[in-house]
């Protein structure tokens, strides 16, 4: 049995010949069949750590994504929740503001809200007694018929400027120049206009409202409304003027209840900053009596505001 095997390599210096063991040969075709292999196995691995390192990279960027994504979520969230904290301190500070206004008009009209009470019945306790403040000063004469400037006369005796006696004064003399627009100063139906012979009152308008009251608007020098016309408070019903027994232009102004003259300076003050102080002041009128009856009506929200002059005193004491 031949054990040797024999190599012969050809170059230019000639041929050479290497005999060589048979376990050599062995030995070096094992040594090529292992490279063959772990070549093998190397690339295998190369191709699974590439495939392993792409779906690595491939999560990464589905996380990167999904990340952003999150991130623009709780982006949004964040305005979100700024923009509904900025609401909810607007809506605060308004609701504040409206308590605090609230708590103005009830010291105005004289509610005492108990502690227990909310927010939503303290206003609708205040609805209700601003609407009956708003009936009552609207059926019952209240501010100034003409643009208020103060008085000349009082109510009560005093000297006749063209008699020179002592004599009682029903009304007031409020001051105005000539043709200075006069309003009515509660609804009402005119009972007489145009010239008074049986006083010196002259040129007359006198209108009947409500629960008794009656007003008396003297020496006008142009009525506007006619007898028997339906007039609203603050409508525009004559302008000023010296006619009768008067000295010089002026308004003579007079509120009267059951036909007796009551002071009319309380009704041409009355307002909503002194609305209860009226009901101290003028004792000859049952004023419990008139809140009870008219606490069930409401006044519909008229559909423009009054006159300037109308609102004359108001306006001054703001």
């Amino acid at each position: 049995m031949n054990n040797h095997f024999t190599i012969t390599i050809n170059d230019d210096n000639g041929v050479k010949q290497f005999n060589l063991h048979q376990i050599i040969k062995k030995a070096i075709l094992y040594v090529i069949l292992f490279g063959a292999i772990v070549t093998l196995m190397a690339v295998g691995t190369i191709l699974y750590l590439n495939h392993a390192v792409d779906a690595i990279e491939q999560k990464r960027l589905n996380m990167q994504s999904a990340y952003m994504l999150q991130k623009e979520k709780n982006q949004e969230l964040d305005d979100s929740i700024k923009q509904t904290n900025l609401s909810l301190e607007d809506k605060k500070r308004k609701l504040d503001e409206f308590s605090q206004t609230l708590s103005e008009i009830e010291t105005l009209i004289g509610l005492a809200p108990q502690e227990e009470m909310s927010l939503e019945q303290r206003a609708d306790i205040t609805k209700l007694n601003s609407e009956h403040m708003a009936t009552l000063m609207q059926f019952i004469p209240s501010g100034s018929p003409v643009e208020y400037k103060g008085v000349t006369s009082g109510f009560g005796y005093r000297i006749h400027p063209t008699l020179n006696t002592r004599e009682y004064h029903a009304g007031v003399d409020l001051r105005a120049a000539m043709d200075t627009p006069v309003y009515a100063t509660a609804d009402g139906i005119v009972e007489w206009s145009g010239f008074h012979q049986k006083s010196g009152y002259g040129n007359l308008i006198i209108i009947q409202h409500n629960y008794g009251f009656r007003t008396y608007f003297g020496h006008l020098n142009k009525t506007i409304v006619e007898s028997g016309k339906f007039v609203k408070k603050g409508d525009l019903i004559a302008y000023t003027g010296t006619t009768g027994m008067s000295s010089g232009p002026h308004l003579h102004y007079e509120v009267r209840f059951v036909q007796r003259a009551v002071d009319s300076i309380q009704f041409v003050q009355w307002s909503v900053k002194n609305y209860k102080d009226i009901f101290k002041k003028e004792k000859q009128i049952p004023w419990q009596s008139l809140i009870n009856a008219t606490s069930h009506i409401k006044v519909p929200q008229p559909t423009q505001a009054l006159p300037s002059s109308q609102l004359a005193l108001q306006s001054q004491e703001r």
